[in-house]
């Protein structure tokens, strides 16, 4: 039997963010002596039968210690409670459900699991108050571990065009907030690239402000480093996020960062970010005009992002979490 073992989920097509990040969590564990072998669950998180059959399936391969690293923590409910530990990334799914659908997916995927499993780790202290809210027994028996960027982020500074800045804007689900950008960027000389798939509200809306745009998305880890390299600002503006890894991720190529002052965001950014309210459309534009247009604030911007992003290496955050396994382990969990 191994002694530790990430469970994913098996991946929905271009959704791989949770399985990226532990993949560099494990290779960074093994620069430090300690192999981790990873789980991929048989069937998509769909339906009864299939998350009936991966819970079971978790029972017939668990480790010593098991880990489940996201978004399928019903799996707890057949692993062995006192060597198990979850990952929460967010409590967003709650926020946006109502009636048997919230009732089902909370008893389920937090109260049952999260009594069951010994310890539980969480990206950021928003995601801990927003969980305890709403699930008191995870009360001291949660830890922090900020999400980790991956090494192949690298510093790549370039001169800010401050005549038609290349705005990069990440994802298009709702609490990303594009409306809100867009009305903001209504008459701006700037090029909006956009990572995700557009509805088509989104389209009228970037239209109506004639607003020079263009999109794409399932990109590769490579892929998306081009487009953070190839951009001059990055805008991240949403209303609500457990962590927000594209602060940081900016922060690492030394691009300046516009991104919301609520939620966990500010406690990702530190002071290394242009700080907005997200639902107020002239704050937005102001921050962005901010930094297209005062240097000295936008190096500024860049500089502390270069001391922030250091909270999040690889070699920090692996080492967390190893902390945690071998409390559990050996029964010394919670760490006092």
């Amino acid at each position: 039997m191994p002694e530790i073992v990430h469970f994913h989920r098996k991946p929905a097509p271009g959704n791989y963010s949770i399985e990226t990040l532990f993949d560099s969590v494990r290779k960074a564990t093994a620069e430090l002596g300690r192999a981790i072998e990873v789980r991929e669950l048989p069937n998509l998180s769909k339906g009864l039968w299939p998350r009936l059959y991966n819970t079971y399936w978790a029972s017939t391969h668990k480790g010593s210690l098991n880990h489940i690293t996201g978004d399928v923590t019903y799996i707890a409910l057949g692993l062995p409670g006192a060597k198990t530990i979850l990952t929460v990334h967010d409590c967003l799914a709650l926020e946006r459900l109502s009636g048997i659908k919230r009732w089902f997916l909370k008893k389920f995927w937090f109260d049952l699991p999260i009594q069951r499993a010994t310890a539980v780790t969480v990206v950021s202290e928003e995601t801990l108050r927003q969980l305890v809210r709403l699930v008191p027994v995870a009360r001291g028996k949660t830890v922090v571990i900020p999400n980790a960027i991956s090494s192949a982020f690298t510093p790549a500074p370039q001169a800010f065009n401050s005549r038609r800045p290349r705005i990069l804007h990440i994802g298009t689900a709702f609490n990303k907030n594009l409306p809100n950008l867009c009305k903001a960027l209504n008459g701006m000389k700037c090029d909006l690239r956009i990572v995700g798939r557009l509805k088509a509200d989104q389209i009228l809306e970037l239209e109506k402000n004639q607003i020079s745009y263009s999109v794409t998305s399932q990109l590769t880890e490579q892929e998306i480093i081009d487009e953070y390299k190839a951009c001059d600002l990055v805008s991240f503006v949403s209303v609500y996020e457990g962590f927000g890894m594209p602060i940081v991720e900016a922060q690492w190529i030394e691009r300046p960062v516009v991104t919301s002052n609520c939620s966990s965001m500010p406690e990702v950014a530190g002071d290394g970010a242009c700080l907005v309210n997200p639902r107020d459309v002239s704050d937005i534009r102001q921050g962005i005009l901010r930094i297209s247009h005062d240097a000295d604030y936008r190096k500024s911007l860049i500089e502390n992002g270069c001391r922030n992003r250091l909270r999040f290496s690889l070699r920090t955050v692996a080492q967390q979490y190893l902390d945690v396994y071998d409390s559990v382990l050996h029964g010394r969990f919670p760490v006092i």
